[in-house]
């Protein structure tokens, strides 16, 4: 049959048909008596490869009214294969799609053409979840449980909002239905939501309409349908990966992995250069998560460490948010690989995140949002913690809370949203809470003034803002109330940590550049930082320069002015209590003092707010990089990515140095020290282990923990106040070895001392003293040997004292 011309046809019918001889003739006679003369349509019967006479059937039909054409398949391929044949080969202003078993009555063609004239949208759907909906014959109980469940997995993966994607009566503006099934690829029953997923791109709105439904014997859709439909969500879902997002991902991951390649080039003896002693308490930190877990132990507590006192893990950073998920890991292959792990796909995460969030929200260029996720999370300050702090480099969770809660504004669903907000915040406190703070710090400077910007955007989003933080913050503290709780009140709890009021960056450290930079230099950068895992800024002073020209060039828009006054902010707040103008004594009180005793605050490194300037300048970057994509003049384009180029390569990272870590001992590495460590004795390491010197820990995480040993490197309570410090409480004998590590004279030993040891030691525990070789080894064993009053036995490569007749 030859269809009539463009534009001459009002409506095109599909009807797709595989072996349905006994049914297809009603069909076609109910759906030709409904039409009539009302418009001019055509009826399209599509036969998907029939075994019976289902062509026949259709032909007969067609040889009495030629409206009606018919498209045959050579064999079955499936319902979205034939769609896509019938849609094709049509020519209506507008097509209808309907099931040959006219489960949904043709006459509901007239509730969706009115919710498509009336709502002007581009299609509308037939719903049979939609409350008003009504279902004349049910399914068995079965199909309908299935059917509920597969489209709850739908809405949450695919086409959110919309109830009921299956139902087969759907009306289509005709040439975007014909855009979409050209795209489309599903054959089988997937395809109604790949044609809603092309919709939802395009921005074309769907009207989702109550119909009339009833289940039709004979039905061709079966139980195992409903697998197929998922295994084609997961087809629609990996079609819809972009090839930049996969480009983007390889460089990310390449990235990482190229600054993390030394560490990997011999992950059983190197050790991060500038990571001091947090390789070993992050090593450890992974190994007792492992342990507690395949124990099935309090996960927030373990006196391994500062036996017997213990540690408080929930009060420390073990990221159990990834350590637990990672405890096969652990076991398998030890703490050193989870460590690098962790590090180099955590940041390579990162950059993704962001680039998503850039992607989504603050340019449609997606090699100018890569630009700007690869700037949020590579920068100096972020680099520099990735010597030795991943919970500040693994930052992939906070642009999916920024994401979210901008979603909560729009007010689309704010339940839904408000909850997932509270499931990404509970997580990302097993991951890092002094990073949510300065995240949700970062945000309340964004939102203050993106809101006096644009006052009508704001009032429009305080309600579903408000009752969406709601439910994230009832959501959040049921889950995490408890673990809150013995963070805060239980055993080896503290208050807080202080840094003393110099822990602010100088104004030069936001215009220099970090030690890992391409440009930059280790004695310029030190002098301006606590230490090299805490250069919080050194953005580098061409960068500065190409933000402040940006915000220049781009005033107008209110995002570039939410993003100025955020990274001005945050820059100004992490110069600290006091700010001190460079090369003179002149000192002005920094806004930091606002907040420096404050709740939490307290316990913040206040350079480290300075960090918030990194997805500033990310966002920045890609929306410069954006707009010079779309310039139509070359000399702009060409000048605009030097510039960017310019202030870029000067901060690009280098890999992170390594250097050999020292042997374990062979007295711990074999096992010799089990017979002088009895059940509820430790081993007591000469000096113990502190934040200076941490090695006993990796004797344990090396060797699977077996033994306790005292004192340690963790965050914990001191005094009477129990306020937070850095490793055990001191006690004379821990002192009196740090001393003489440090090279301090050994003090005249008498009895009191030696008393105060038997004190210490018995406090401990102890049923051994290790000194391994070190440094200031001889005046250590002459002052245990004065404590103990006799000399060591070498064993195992150490000296040792059997101490438990002693205490």
């Amino acid at each position: 049959m030859i269809n009539e011309p463009a534009g001459q046809v009002e409506l095109s019918v599909v009807v797709p048909a595989y072996n349905e001889e006994q049914r297809l003739a009603p069909t076609l006679e109910a759906i030709r008596g409904h039409l009539g003369d009302s418009c001019s349509w055509e009826l399209i019967v599509v036969d998907d490869g029939s075994a019976d006479e289902t062509v026949r059937v259709a032909r007969e039909a067609a040889a009495v009214d030629p409206r009606i054409n018919v498209v045959v398949s050579e064999s079955n391929r499936g319902k979205g294969h034939a769609l896509r044949l019938g849609v094709l080969a049509s020519y209506g202003r507008r097509v209808l799609i309907t099931d040959a078993d006219l489960a949904t009555p043709i006459e509901e063609l007239d509730q969706l053409a009115k919710a498509m004239t009336e709502g002007e949208t581009a299609a509308a759907i037939g719903s049979r979840a939609h409350p008003e909906a009504r279902i004349e014959v049910h399914q068995s109980r079965l199909r309908e449980l299935l059917g509920r469940m597969g489209n709850r997995l739908i809405r949450a993966v695919a086409v959110p909002g919309i109830r009921d994607t299956q139902c087969g009566f759907k009306l289509f503006d005709g040439e975007k239905a014909r855009a979409a099934f050209a795209d489309a690829r599903l054959d089988g029953w997937g395809i109604d939501v790949e044609i809603l997923q092309f919709f939802r791109r395009k921005g074309w709105a769907v009207s989702e309409v109550p119909v009339r439904w009833s289940h039709q014997d004979g039905s061709k859709v079966g139980a195992a349908d409903y697998g197929k439909v998922l295994w084609e969500l997961a087809r629609l879902k990996a079609r819809a990966v972009r090839r930049v997002d996969l480009v983007l991902g390889a460089l990310y991951l390449l990235s990482g992995v190229l600054l993390y390649k030394n560490l990997w080039g011999d992950l059983g003896r190197s050790y991060l250069t500038d990571s001091m002693q947090d390789q070993n308490q992050w090593e450890w930190f992974f190994s007792v998560t492992a342990d507690n877990v395949t124990h099935l132990r309090d996960p927030l507590f373990t006196d391994v460490q500062n036996f017997p006192d213990g540690v408080n893990l929930m009060g420390n950073t073990p990221m159990l948010g990834l350590s637990v998920p990672l405890t096969p890991v652990t076991l398998a292959f030890g703490p050193t690989l989870t460590w690098a792990l962790v590090l180099t796909l955590g940041i390579s995460a990162t950059a993704y995140a962001w680039y998503w969030l850039f992607a989504r929200r603050v340019t449609e260029n997606r090699w100018a949002a890569g630009l700007g996720g690869a700037l949020a999370a590579f920068a100096p300050p972020v680099i520099s913690h990735g010597n030795a702090h991943p919970n500040f480099c693994v930052l992939f969770m906070i642009p999916l809370i920024i994401d979210r809660a901008l979603r909560l504004c729009e007010g689309r669903n704010v339940r839904r949203d408000g909850v997932i907000l509270g499931l990404f915040t509970t997580y990302q406190i097993f991951l890092g809470e002094e990073v949510l703070l300065l995240a949700s710090l970062g945000m309340a400077l964004f939102a203050l003034s993106y809101a006096l910007a644009r006052r009508d955007v704001a009032r429009a989003a305080i309600r579903p803002l408000a009752t969406g933080m709601a439910y994230a913050l009832g959501v959040c503290l049921v889950l995490i109330a408890y673990p809150l709780y013995r963070q805060f009140a239980g055993a080896q709890s503290y208050h807080s940590v202080l840094h003393g009021d110099n822990a602010g960056n100088s104004p030069l450290a936001l215009i220099e550049f970090a030690g890992r930079s391409l440009m930059g230099d280790d004695a310029t950068a030190d002098k301006l930082a606590l230490n090299r895992t805490e250069q919080n800024a050194f953005y580098g002073w061409p960068l500065v320069a190409l933000a402040f020209a940006l915000v220049v060039r781009l005033w107008r828009r209110p995002l570039v002015k939410a993003l100025a006054f955020t990274g001005a902010a945050a820059a100004v707040l992490s110069l600290g209590q006091k700010i001190r103008v460079p090369y003179t004594d002149v000192v002005f009180p920094g806004p930091w003092k606002l907040l420096a005793h404050r709740p939490l605050f307290e316990s913040v490194i206040e350079g480290r707010v300075a960090m918030i300037c990194a997805p500033v300048l990310g966002a920045l970057v890609a929306l410069a990089a954006g707009r010079l994509a779309l310039s139509r003049v070359r000399a702009t384009q060409v000048a605009g990515f030097t510039a960017i180029a310019l202030a870029l390569l000067p901060i690009v990272p280098t890999p992170f140095p390594t250097n050999a870590r020292p042997e374990v001992p062979e007295f711990i590495a074999s096992g010799m020290w089990k017979k002088y460590v009895k059940p509820g004795e430790s081993l007591v390491p000469v000096p113990l282990p502190d934040p200076g010197s941490a090695e006993a820990l990796h004797w344990q995480s090396s060797t699977g923990l077996g033994f306790p040993v005292p004192g340690g490197y963790f965050n914990g309570p001191w005094g009477p106040d129990r306020i937070g410090i850095y490793g055990a409480s001191p006690r004379w004998t821990s002192n009196l070895f740090s001393d003489v590590r440090s090279g301090k004279p050994i003090p005249d030993i008498g009895t009191d001392w030696q008393k105060q040891a038997r004190d210490d030691l018995a406090y401990w525990h102890a049923g051994v003293l290790v000194l391994a070789p070190q440094p200031q080894a001889p005046e250590l064993y002459e002052t245990v040997t004065r404590l103990v009053g006799r000399e060591g036995t070498k064993a195992g490569g150490v000296w040792i004292w059997d101490v438990s007749s002693v205490r």
